[in-house]
């Protein structure tokens, strides 16, 4: 069934204190062509500024997730995507006149509130899921933080946290279709531990925070008489209390799970910035935002590379990524110089392994040697080479435009002859990238044993330029 894709039918605006700042701002949220995405505008400074909420323009998780292009930025935002993505929102404008959007209660729930009396409006283009096919897995074992992304043709979060503090004890939380998060998950606040909250005070930060939009726990000793001084170091008042469940104040939960939930909160808001809807089944144990973002950046990557297949690769075969007719239109050469056959295995701007099958049909053995034909070994480097151009493609814009050049080869070793009758499995990691110059490492194995490798750099130009350089 085709699902299209949405975004809101009228402006909407929603006012108030931000957390960290507490400067008052207005977040205004306007409908956006299909195909747009999700974006913030900077409406405070001047030419109204872009930051596309993707994980890339991530800055900082130190305190809520901050999205940054250059010197312009928006701090917390995980709440308002987690709204537009409860929402299924697919596009839309999120004018900003402030540095942070406004912290409510400390939900997603105010965000809701204003997109629902905006309406959400149905547009013709389909929406572009990102449909999970393989596990995907996040690790952190020092902080004991674990997310998977397991295959599912729906979308479900599971989520886990235990700090080993009595007042919060272990909880846990599920989600099993994104109708449920307005009623379910969308209320739930932030939570926080005493001692944070007093360090974030004397770093200067969480100046709009406050015991209305955030539940504190919690988590040292308060002796008696130690109540007031917190409340007037926190600019909380005197009237504070420590109640029996270990909150400050008569704090009533909205639920019982209230913290699990808002971490699944954040982490579904978090996970809006790999640019598209999922498909999968989400596991997370103790999750939070840099280990939300680290996950996510692990889902964009492969976002990217399935993209990238579908531009060039038109047949789908099993275990092959790009066949000759995808190869032939992303390099530029040709007979008798193309020696590279398919590509069987790509990780974007991490690793890519080719295969050349080799033939006595090959025009270079008749030179080399007759009657001992044997591979020339520059050309073994060059189809590693080649292997590597595929690599440079996301890293590359507008690549039919471009040609990498070599600049050097280091480190070249020649382990056995390549001969008539074998197939060269290429593997080629990325070392580095840094504007028009890539580092990659070249190995190739033929029946499992390496025949070769060596380290390569190459520079990118443009292809006209370098016609008129030459």
């Amino acid at each position: 069934m085709l699902v299209h894709q949405c975004t809101i039918q009228e402006a909407v605006s929603y006012s108030g204190t931000g957390l960290h700042t507490g400067a008052k701002c207005t977040v205004t949220f306007k409908p956006a062509p299909e195909n747009y995405g999700i974006r913030f505008v900077r409406t405070d400074l001047g030419g109204d500024p872009e930051i596309p909420a993707i994980v890339d323009y991530v800055v900082d998780v130190s305190r809520g997730t901050t999205l940054g292009h250059g010197d312009i930025k928006v701090y917390t935002v995980e709440h308002v995507l987690a709204a537009v993505a409860g929402l299924q929102i697919d596009n839309l404008i999120i004018e900003i006149d402030g540095i942070e959007p406004p912290v409510g209660d400390g939900s997603a729930m105010p965000f809701v509130e204003a997109l629902e009396r905006a309406g959400i409006q149905k547009q013709e283009a389909a929406k572009d899921y990102l449909i999970i096919d393989r596990t995907i897995q996040y690790s952190n074992p020092e902080k004991e933080i674990d997310i998977v992304a397991l295959p599912l043709d729906d979308f479900r979060m599971t989520v886990m946290v235990d700090y080993k503090n009595p007042a919060l004890g272990s909880q846990h939380t599920g989600m099993f279709n994104l109708e449920e998060f307005v009623s379910e998950f969308a209320s739930s606040r932030t939570f926080c531990f005493l001692t944070e909250v007093e360090q974030l005070h004397d770093a200067g930060l969480i100046k709009g925070g406050s015991l209305d939009n955030a539940v504190v726990i919690v988590d040292r000793e308060v002796k008696e008489g130690d109540l007031e001084a917190i409340g007037e170091k926190l600019n909380l008042g005197s009237d504070i209390r420590l109640n029996d469940h270990g909150f400050l104040n008569d704090i009533t939960m909205r639920f019982k799970n209230e913290p699990a939930r808002h971490k699944l909160l954040d982490l579904l808001g978090d996970l809006t910035l790999v640019g598209v809807p999922l498909k999968a089944q989400i596991l997370a144990a103790r999750p939070g935002h840099a280990s939300n973002v680290e996950f996510a950046k692990m889902i964009r990557k492969l976002y990217l590379e399935k993209r990238l297949v579908k531009k060039f690769q038109h047949e789908k075969k099993q275990g092959v990524v790009f066949d000759i007719n995808a190869i032939s239109e992303i390099l530029p050469h040709r007979y008798p110089f193309l020696l590279v056959d398919k590509i069987v295995s790509l990780e974007i701007d991490k690793k890519i392994v080719g295969v050349k099958n080799v033939s006595m049909n090959e025009n270079f053995f008749q030179g080399h040697f007759p009657g001992q034909p044997v591979m020339p070994g520059v050309l073994i480097i060059e189809a590693m080479a080649q292997c590597g151009g595929i690599l440079m493609l996301n890293s590359i814009e507008k690549p039919k435009e471009k040609l990498a050049f070599f600049s050097t080869i280091d480190n070249a070793k020649f382990r056995r002859p390549v001969v008539p009758g074998d197939q060269m499995i290429m593997e080629i990691e990325m070392v580095n990238k840094r504007r028009n110059i890539i580092q990659i490492r070249g190995k190739s194995f033929v029946e499992g044993e390496l025949v070769a490798e060596a380290d390569m750099m190459a520079a990118v130009v443009d292809r006209n330029g370098s016609k008129k350089q030459a």
